[in-house]
């Protein structure tokens, strides 16, 4: 499709806006409505979520209203669950709407196919004032169009300005015909009529002037046979009646656009028509991010697991990653935008503070994973272990059952600054909850020796005699005797925490026998000696 875009940077200063357009979205003005429209068609991608955000943080800096609607007239599409799905994932990232099928509003329905009925009249203003028309081409004649007109340079025609007038429309039929054929329950869908050589132009309010040549436009449908609106007339006739201000969408949405400016012009009047911003994608390794990237590369990306009712396929969710709430939302603003400091993590109430539409990135930002666990350590690291507990307990391996919660956040106070995801902390906190069955060696065995391996016997008992327990007596009891049987503390320590934990991991080892208790501590280091 050939574009017209030129760009220009949306600051104030110098900025070929209007300058009433920025005026307009003063921080408590109630005039702003957004929405996010999704189709209830599968799981919920990162690019999806980062646009609920940006339209949420949008909305809620200047007063307004959040609004969700499902965009579900393609019933082929249609997977059970999705829908609720949508929901389950905004709510879990603290996104919920303040309208929705499920959180009511005076502009519903909110679903397009409960507006069934609304669509059909504003597509039959069309026909009636010209500006569409009905075709009852089947599917054989759409197929023998394309094959009729292919060329090299056209190797796949569109059912256009150069073609409408050879197809079976209202356009070529004399009105007697059209009458008969309506009137029979002929087949037929309605087509926008797009004009020649017309240029179109809107202000993108991240990309600035964009301007399209209708003559590389087609026909688009605008009713379908079974009576459901397609996007286009849809999303039109919905952002009118919901009285929506700004439109916030991904830029694959762009090649749309002459289509949705020529409806709003020819219904409703362009100076009624929302203020529009397209995101930039979210890029992947290879392109834009998708569902395989996840599969080949083992990282996330939908928003919560999502299993395919059809094929029982499962595609992983950040939520059972063990990302928190906050750090994906964190993570997700920054996929495109920055406040023009070196802040990188912000709570959502700074988001909503600091967020800024026009300072969206044009192009496309890269998805890295490694990057996005750094968001969540650093979000693990700022939780109180009581929070994480109960963030975590329905993702938690059965194993942490075994213990009561009291000893749990124990365990998350000592290990949280060290993990990134669930997969972190289950192998941080293992061995809380299991005694070792095996021992890593290779690190001990090369300076281990009969006296260090007397030093713990003599140390196991002393530890039934120990008065108080704690990380500091353990310490100095330990230190005590190493000096008593001339050998470095530093020596032992090591194969303790292997005695203690299996391996070479962990929090400080004094605070890991604090924590097992004196039974257990003793216990493990009798288990270990054998085999060291």
């Amino acid at each position: 499709m050939f574009l017209i875009i030129v760009f220009c940077q949306l600051s104030i200063a110098h900025c070929t806006l209007p300058i009433d357009c920025f005026l307009s979205l003063s921080p408590m003005s109630s005039t702003v409505r957004v929405r996010f429209a999704p189709s209830p068609t599968g799981g919920l991608h990162l690019g999806g979520v980062r646009t609920v955000l940006y339209n949420y943080l949008f909305a809620k800096q200047h007063g307004g209203d959040f609004i969700v609607r499902i965009e579900d007239t393609d019933q082929n599409r249609y997977a059970a669950g999705a829908e609720e799905y949508i929901f389950d994932c905004l709510k879990w990232a603290g996104l919920e709407p303040d309208e929705s099928p499920y959180h009511g509003g005076e502009f519903g329905p909110y679903r397009q196919s409960e507006r069934k009925a609304i669509y059909r009249r504003y597509a039959e203003q069309l026909v009636n004032d010209g500006h569409a028309y009905y075709a009852f081409d089947s599917t054989e004649d759409l197929e023998k169009m394309r094959l009729d007109h292919k060329t090299e340079q056209n190797p796949a025609p569109q059912y256009d300005n150069s073609i409408r007038m050879k197809m079976r429309n209202s356009l070529t039929l004399d009105a007697d015909e059209v009458k008969i054929l309506l009137d029979a329950g002929t087949n037929h869908v309605i087509r926008i009529r797009i004009p020649e050589h017309e240029t179109l132009s809107f202000t993108d309010m991240i990309r600035g002037e964009v301007s399209f040549d209708t003559a590389v436009v087609d026909d688009k449908v605008l009713l379908k046979a079974d009576g459901m609106p397609t996007y286009h007339l849809a999303v039109v006739v919905d952002d009118y009646l919901m009285k929506i201000s700004h439109a916030f969408r991904g830029e694959e949405w762009l090649p749309s656009a002459p289509v949705h400016i020529l409806l709003w012009k020819y219904l409703f009047g362009l100076e009624n028509m929302p203020q529009w911003a397209h995101f930039p994608l979210i890029l992947g390794p290879n392109g834009k991010l998708s569902k395989r990237d996840g599969a080949k590369y083992r990282f996330p990306v939908f928003a919560m697991n999502w299993t395919d009712p059809k094929t029982g396929e499962l595609t992983e969710g950040f939520k059972e990653k063990g990302f928190l709430p906050g750090a994906f939302i964190n993570l997700l603003a920054l996929l495109g935008w920055n406040d023009g400091t070196d802040q990188e993590i912000f709570t959502k109430e700074e988001l909503i503070e600091k967020f800024s539409i026009e300072k969206v990135h044009s192009g496309g930002a890269k998805f890295d994973y490694e990057k996005a666990k750094w968001f969540n350590h650093e979000y693990i690291k700022m939780t109180d272990p009581e929070a994480l507990l109960e963030i975590y307990k329905d993702l938690l391996p059965s194993y942490f059952n075994n213990k009561d919660d009291a000893y749990k956040t124990a365990v998350f106070s000592l290990v949280k600054d060290r993990c990134h995801d669930i997969t972190d902390l289950a192998e941080q906190s293992s061995f809380f909850f299991n005694t070792p069955e095996t021992w890593d060696l290779s690190a001990v065995m090369p300076k281990w020796n009969e006296e260090k391996k007397n030093f713990f016997v003599d140390w196991a008992n002393k530890l039934m005699e120990l008065v108080g327990w704690d990380a500091q007596i353990l310490e100095q009891s330990f230190k005590e005797l190493a000096t008593e049987k001339n050998i470095k503390p530093g020596e032992l320590q090591l194969p303790l925490r292997i005695m203690l934990v299996g391996g070479k991991f962990g929090p400080p080892v004094f605070s890991i026998a604090d924590l097992l208790g004196t039974k257990e501590t003793i216990a493990r280091i009798n288990n270990a000696l054998p085999i060291f």
